[in-house]
């Protein structure tokens, strides 16, 4: 399945639709965005739809149902899945989702909100603290 997102006023993502690839094949068979653009802007009247990747995350393109990355990385685009909410950032070619965190920077090479300070790497559950800008280790009972 192909996924494109409806963009509205300042890159936002306003709906996320999904196509089936062979609507995207050309005469020759080779998938091309332009063609679901064409067939979107027909169905729905709106002209302004960009394609997204399920499989691309962090500027990575993944094996699909996958955490293993794919050995052509070529197949990644626009750095992350299209959200609603999120927005497309024309001059980095990038979906970016909603900033969840005041104090949250964005990372410029993956386009992924980043804490300013890193996650622990102890491999216990934290939750991020706004106010106290910390990372808060999560009691879960076994």
């Amino acid at each position: 399945m192909a996924i494109f997102a409806k963009i509205g006023m300042n890159g936002k993502v306003i709906d996320v639709q999904t196509l089936a690839n062979e609507v995207l094949h050309d005469s020759n068979g080779v998938e091309r965005e332009d063609i679901g653009v064409d067939f979107l802007t027909k169905l729905t009247g709106w002209a302004i739809w960009k394609q997204s990747s399920y499989n691309t995350h962090d500027g990575i393109h993944y094996e699909p149902d996958s955490l293993t990355p794919s050995s052509d990385q070529s197949k990644a685009f626009r750095k992350n899945t299209a959200c609603v909410g999120g927005t497309y950032d024309e001059d980095r070619d990038a979906f970016i989702a909603p900033k969840i965190h005041a104090s949250w920077v964005l990372n410029e090479t993956t386009c992924v909100w980043e804490a300013p300070i890193p996650y622990p790497s102890d491999g216990k559950p934290y939750q991020w603290n706004e106010t106290d800008q910390t990372w808060d280790l999560l009691n879960i009972d076994s």
